[in-house]
């Protein structure tokens, strides 16, 4: 199977079935934050600080793995010189909504997050990469591009999963019954049997997973080069609905530097 392909149409279809990540920002809040009133997400409820951001103003900045008409609207609309790449061409769309409808200036690009050889070194200023990157089965990949692509002083937003959401059976999890099923690294094309691929892939058409380790997650991100300034962990839906959520944080962000 051609993950990226797979994905790219599973993500499509997710626009289709309104997925609270494809829905776009309002016109109202893209003109709330022409005037400074802004916050985006890299994980499902907690915003990011406003003191992990640089000056907004004519920053480059790319949303990595991260249409659906939300955070690149809102941060062309604080000022920034946006740049959005995603595998999907509906998640895409939905930026180029926003920005026709609001008269913003943001720029497009079907892509590969783990591939960015269509950037040169050091194009911009700030990435920010929300929880993508368990759609991609190798994410030491993508820090390396990122830090690539990166100038000198330029900073990574990113939000990941925690792995241990990986280890439970996730049909049974869903039903509010935590077992534990599998090891980490995941993935759905190995973990699961030809039973739960079939369901997952040719009935509900999901996009495929992939649960990196901490030592990927974190370390990969140091090994590329960058040093970690911030880290906070974030629950789906606070934890009301989500079994795990109830008993510790299951989304982690960290903010990174590319140091000279």
């Amino acid at each position: 199977m051609e993950i990226r392909a797979y994905n790219r149409q599973a993500w499509d279809k997710l626009v289709e079935d309104r997925n609270m990540w494809t829905i776009p920002v309002s016109s109202d809040e893209i003109e709330r934050a022409r005037h400074g009133d802004w916050q985006i997400v890299l994980t499902p409820t907690k915003p990011v600080p406003r003191t992990w951001f640089p000056a907004l103003a004519d920053a480059a900045t790319l949303c990595l793995a991260c249409g659906g008409g939300q955070q690149g609207p809102l941060l062309a609309a604080a000022g920034a010189k946006v740049t959005v790449l995603d595998a999907s061409p509906r998640q895409l769309e939905q930026d180029r909504l926003v920005a026709e409808r609001d008269a913003l200036t943001l720029e497009t690009v079907e892509g590969d997050m783990a591939d960015l050889c269509m950037f040169a070194d050091a194009t911009f200023d700030l990435i920010v990469h929300p929880c993508s990157n368990c759609f991609v089965p190798d994410v030491r990949p993508v820090w390396r591009e990122c830090f690539r692509v990166l100038r000198t002083g330029g900073i990574l937003l990113t939000g990941f999963v925690n792995p241990v959401r990986y280890i439970f059976d996730n049909e049974r999890m869903d039903a509010g019954r935590l077992v534990v099923r599998h090891s980490i690294p995941y993935s759905d094309l190995t973990a699961l049997d030809e039973a739960d691929r079939r369901h997952t892939i040719l009935e509900k058409h999901e996009p495929l997973e992939f649960g990196h380790t901490l030592e990927d997650q974190i370390g990969g991100q140091l090994d590329a080069g960058f040093a970690i300034t911030g880290f906070y962990e974030d629950r789906y839906d606070g934890g009301e609905s989500d079994p795990l959520s109830k008993y510790l944080p299951t989304l982690i962000a960290t903010r990174a530097v590319k140091l000279p």
